[in-house]
């Protein structure tokens, strides 16, 4: 295999905060080499079969709280009036936040009384809300509205609004919001301190250019109704190019509600090639769990969960081929970390909407992809990145030699380095699988341009081929050169489930800013984060270097150290990370494996020392000064955390074995050197990188 002489570069400035020699070897010679078990939080090992007796896991699912709940009336059979007497937690356009909540007037109660006796016909909320002059003006402020767009008049100044006065009870404002714009779709409703304000919707009139009046009527007072599993569908047509336009204008306004498809119409032929635009809503990704299991136990999504052994595939690639097969998407599949891609892996997946039968039905399919999925069981609820213990490592390092003019002996140099690490740790690096192996492009310039909302750089970044002559870069070279994302679908090989989203988003947006939003919205919000985070990592990678280059082992004034002798992982809080005093630092109160530094983001302090002097420098050098860690269009919150600069392993243990390979060239007393290969064994606490603590035993750059 062709070295990567760019990576190494990069890794080689890393320094190491031992001292012994040190010795050369070959890691991942093959998958089986390298296998890593994922620890969940209980401590335990996820490739143990649920029914081993080692592998304690509580079969008791946590029971939700017993707090009162309002009576809900059967919906499905109510008028929207009546519909609406219901208790509303979420109305688009709705901005009231009011803490005071005065009791129900009577009007409302009159209201209620009404649906709850199941009245014929709808009932007027609105009139029985709003006085009689209110009411009347507001039919006349619509009228107006109406007719304004009727001749085509163009509102001139700022948009008219019409107030309909204080309203103080929540609940009554919260049912007047809906219940106005399921009559007038065309008007919105704003609240700003208990009043409420009607205003005209010029979205319903962008449509209106699209689409036929009462289609854009009926989107809009569907899209108002939040109804679950609804759909709409607007009238059949024959025109793509204006298909386009609904969708981009559907997806632009309202994406992060609705999502759009295109599917053939009745009679659809050649002749007749009618094509309907069906909408419906995403489904919610953050409800409220326990209130979900005692108010709506018919409507909970499927949890089930497994364990996933694959082999020399990479974490997403895997994801990918689970979900075509399974018939999801990838964003249904949720892991605590990513794993090695050259290795044997085992961890912990939960995926949504499969039943543990389906997810069964599918295990000989996958094995063709050298993977298996066991321990298939129900859970309550999705996995979240950093829900585990750490890992445990059982590697094997062929070819041991020494180091280039070490004359040593060779078993001496390896015992000397496996206790130095064991007692001194390692320097806690984000190892080389957080950054790709690319050679042109790494993941973190891919991280930079999203964060700087560069959309369209970061698509052509993710887009960029390596100097292989494969299918997957000649699909990606004829990206740069044409643009042109169909195209390009047709060369991209099916198994690359990424790159085909990001394309198939592409061709439906156009490659400008606006449709690289939309191809990046293709991907999970778990992978749109990848690339930020890799950005961060490397950040947090020069930052350790210089730290260790300026200060060394010492714990300085300015230095931030962690209070918290137990933490295992990195997200901690602001209040265990303490600022160190010149009369700490003269006492020497802490010692190095304390000291802390922070991973970029937006809820972080600095070390004011040198070391923090140099990250603003490189936020500069980066152009990220004035950035605050937010892409509210890829909805990418990145609020930092700390990583300890220095990591132990645990439970080492190690075996040098003797292999007859006869391959290998010997020269005189060196025959058995040349032959040695190093069984170890250790566990890592989460996020720490197997080969960054090889590199420290061996000092040696993979």
């Amino acid at each position: 295999m062709e070295e990567d002489v760019d990576f190494r570069i990069r890794f080689s400035s890393l320094c190491f905060i031992t001292d012994h020699v040190g010795f050369r070897g070959t890691i991942k010679s093959s998958p089986s080499d390298f296998v890593v078990i994922e620890i969940d939080e209980q401590g335990q090992l996820v490739n143990k079969a649920i029914d081993d007796p080692v592998y304690k896991i509580s079969k008791v699912q946590p029971e939700p709280n017993n707090f009162a709940k309002k009576t809900k009336l059967d919906l499905q059979n109510l008028s929207f009036e009546e519909r609406s007497n219901q208790e509303v937690s979420t109305l688009a356009g709705c901005s009231d936040d009011d803490q005071n909540h005065q009791s129900r007037s009577e009007k409302e109660d009159t209201v209620k009384d009404r649906a709850s006796k199941g009245e014929e016909g709808k009932v007027d909320i609105i009139s029985s809300l709003l006085d009689e002059r209110t009411n009347e003006l507001l039919n006349q402020f619509a009228g107006d509205v109406k007719e304004k767009w009727s001749s085509k008049t163009e509102l001139i100044g700022p948009s008219p609004e019409f107030s309909l006065g204080r309203i103080l009870d929540k609940n009554q404002r919260a049912i007047l919001h809906s219940a106005i714009r399921q009559k007038f779709p065309f008007l919105v409703t704003v609240g700003k301190n208990s009043e409420i304000f009607v205003k005209p919707n010029l979205e319903y009139k962008e449509l209106c250019h699209l689409v036929s009046e009462e289609e854009a009527f009926d989107f809009f007072k569907y899209l108002d109704a939040k109804k679950e599993n609804s759909r709409f569908t607007f009238k059949p047509d024959t025109n793509k190019d204006h298909r386009k336009a609904v969708h981009h204008f559907v997806n632009k306004k309202f994406g992060n509600l609705v999502e759009t498809k295109s599917f053939p119409g009745l009679n659809y032929n050649a002749s007749n090639p009618n094509v309907v635009i069906t909408v419906r809503f995403r489904e919610k990704v953050h409800k409220h769990r326990k209130r979900s299991l005692v108010e709506c136990p018919e409507g909970k999504v499927i949890h089930t969960a497994f364990t996933l052994r694959k082999e020399n595939l990479e974490m997403f690639e895997a994801v990918g081929f689970l979900a075509i097969k399974l018939g999801v998407i990838p964003s249904d599949f949720s892991y605590a970390g990513l794993k090695d891609k050259k290795a044997i892996t085992y961890q912990a997946m939960v995926v949504r909407k499969v039943t543990p039968e389906r997810l069964k039905n599918i295990e000989k399919e996958i094995e063709k992809k050298r993977m298996k999925v066991f321990n298939i069981h129900s859970v309550e609820d999705s996995l979240r990145l950093g829900q585990l213990k750490g890992n445990h490592f059982d590697i094997v390092i062929r070819n041991l030699k020494n180091q280039i003019n070490d004359s040593a002996n060779l078993k001496e140099r390896i015992l000397e380095a496996i206790e130095n690490v064991k007692s001194k740790g390692f320097v806690n690096y984000y190892g080389p699988q957080r950054f790709g192996m690319g050679r042109k492009v790494h993941t973190d310039q891919i991280g930079l341009a999203l964060l700087k909302s560069e959309m369209v750089k970061a698509v052509k970044l993710f887009l960029t081929p390596e100097d292989l002559d494969n299918p997957v870069n000649r699909a990606k070279k004829y990206f740069l050169q044409t643009e042109d994302a169909k195209g390009t679908l047709s060369l991209m090989p099916e198994l690359k489930v990424r790159e085909r989203a990001l394309l198939e988003s592409l061709h439906r947006f156009g490659v400008t800013e606006e449709g690289c939003i939309q191809a990046w919205f293709s991907l999970p919000h778990s992978m749109r984060i990848f690339y930020v985070h890799a950005y961060s990592s490397k950040i947090w990678n020069e930052a350790v270097s210089y730290r260790l280059a300026t200060y060394g082992s010492r714990v300085v004034e300015g230095d931030l150290v962690c209070l918290d002798e137990d933490v295992d992982d990195e997200h901690f809080p602001n209040s265990k990370v303490h600022l160190v005093t010149e009369e700490e630092e003269s006492a020497n109160s802490y010692a190095i494996h304390q000291v802390v530094l922070p991973v970029l983001g937006y809820n972080i302090q600095y070390p004011k020392n040198k070391v923090g002097q140099w990250y603003q420098e490189i936020l500069s050098r980066d152009g990220l000064q004035t950035y605050r860690f937010k892409v509210p269009t890829l909805k990418l919150n990145v609020p930092g955390c700390y990583r300890q600069i220095l990591k132990h392993p645990h439970n080492l243990s190690y075996q040098l074995m003797e292999e007859q390979n006869t391959d290998v060239k010997t020269e005189g007393s060196h025959i058995h050197e040349a032959a040695l290969s190093l069984l170890i064994s250790f566990d890592l606490d989460a996020s720490c990188y197997a080969t960054i603590c090889l590199r420290e035993i061996m000092k040696h750059d993979f």
